[in-house]
């Protein structure tokens, strides 16, 4: 082997360290900002309603962001697109810390949300094309280091209890937009000529210009909001759910932390069985046992069985969004844009829903909707992730 090839052959796993970081960033400053959302609406002196203007002018920020990546995203502007996003991202937490009133609060978290959109596509779209350079699945194993991140970022959060959040922000913002900052040069390494390898051939779902179809990918981003509505179901249902069982507050925190922890660990291993099985059997196999076994946790209604119940469904929709997200990056950063864009949809709509069909009928019962989507996605996704021969 040359020096050229072997430099070559260096770039993706150059790369994919890279990205690991990007990953494992976003989850950390994310989980740092959710943690401590009681001491900002506190420390600025905003009301219920008022502090559902920040989270929604978050998400505001996140869909622009989203869309503005997908729009700019072209591999030459990649390396910018991720060095600006995290600058923006560490920076805009860091400005949250300071906020202390609500037009301040709706601003910042407007312009935080959109850094979180340009970063979310551009390392989505950058993994898409690592994982095509490698020629083998990493896409979960990105996604773990996230889902790693944000134990990391909530352990850190519940460990400075005693720091004022305004600290807490601008240490955690300052590091993050530091290390991009350094990192800047490395980062270029994303759009290299190592990286541009030959794409992979795809005939199934695409049109006539042999683009990936505009119904592939709606389909696509329908199943990626049903599988974020289940996650924010586990977020802000998995505790309120076991506390109703008759657990303790910390009993009932270990749900979501169950999850957590089973959807980190099935992302650990989704690349090793992608590989082996391929995206269909293994996104189909574990939609499934999400489906059971949350609706086996729900019907049993005990605290062990909806603590394995809540973890069986982190595990089963652990490789999911990996998946779709893949399968989407044949469409290029555009189509990756669109798919995230609808899944957040269902991560933001889905709990207040939930909390809706709660008020008419019981919890349980309520949360048996994510089941039933777990289920749907089981059922759809092996034909919509099915890449045919050439």
């Amino acid at each position: 082997m040359t020096d050229i090839e072997a430099g070559t052959d260096a770039l993706p796993r150059h790369s994919r360290r890279l990205l690991t970081g990007y990953f494992a960033g976003l989850g950390i400053v994310m989980a740092v900002w959710g943690a401590r959302i009681p001491a900002v609406q506190t420390s600025a002196d905003v009301n219920t309603p008022g502090l559902a203007l920040v989270l929604l002018s978050a998400a505001l920020g996140m869909v622009a962001g989203l869309q503005a990546g997908g729009r700019l995203a072209r591999p030459a502007r990649l390396p910018a697109l991720l060095t600006g996003g995290a600058i923006g991202l560490g920076a805009g937490l860091a400005a949250l810390g300071f906020c202390d009133s609500l037009v301040n609060l709706l601003v910042v978290a407007f312009v935080f949300g959109a850094a979180h959109g340009v970063l979310d596509v551009a390392a989505n779209a950058s993994a898409v094309r690592c994982q095509d350079a490698h020629g083998r699945p990493i896409m979960a194993g990105l996604h773990a280091s996230y889902s790693l991140g944000a134990l990391a970022g909530a352990a850190l959060a519940a460990a400075t209890t005693s720091t004022s959040h305004t600290a807490l922000f601008a240490v955690v913002g300052a590091v993050a937009a530091t290390a991009a900052g350094a990192a800047t040069r490395l980062t270029r390494r994303v759009a290299a000529p190592g990286l541009r390898r030959e794409p992979r051939r795809h005939t199934g779902g695409l049109d006539e210009h042999g683009r990936l179809s505009r119904s592939r990918v709606w389909l696509l981003g329908l199943l990626a909001a049903a599988t974020l509505l289940g996650e924010g179901a586990a977020a802000d249902w998995a505790a309120v759910h076991l506390h109703d069982l008759g657990a303790t507050a910390a009993t009932g925190a270990a749900a979501y932390a169950a999850y957590s922890a089973a959807m980190a660990a099935g992302r650990l291993a989704g690349d090793r069985l992608t590989a082996r099985y391929g995206a269909p059997a293994v996104v189909r196999t574990g939609a499934a046992l999400a489906a059971l076994g949350l609706a086996t946790g729900l019907a049993a209604s005990t605290i062990a069985s909806a603590l394995l119940g809540w973890a069986a469904f982190g595990l089963g929709l652990s490789v999911t969004i990996p998946s779709l997200i893949t399968a989407a990056g044949i469409g290029g950063p555009r189509a990756v844009a669109t798919v995230a864009v609808t899944g957040y949809v269902g991560l933001l709509a889905g709990p207040a829903l939930i909390g809706a069909l709660a008020s008419a009928t019981t919890l349980p019962h309520a949360l048996l909707l994510p089941a039933l989507l777990a289920a749907t996605v089981a059922a759809l996704a092996p034909k919509t992730l099915e890449t045919p021969a050439p």
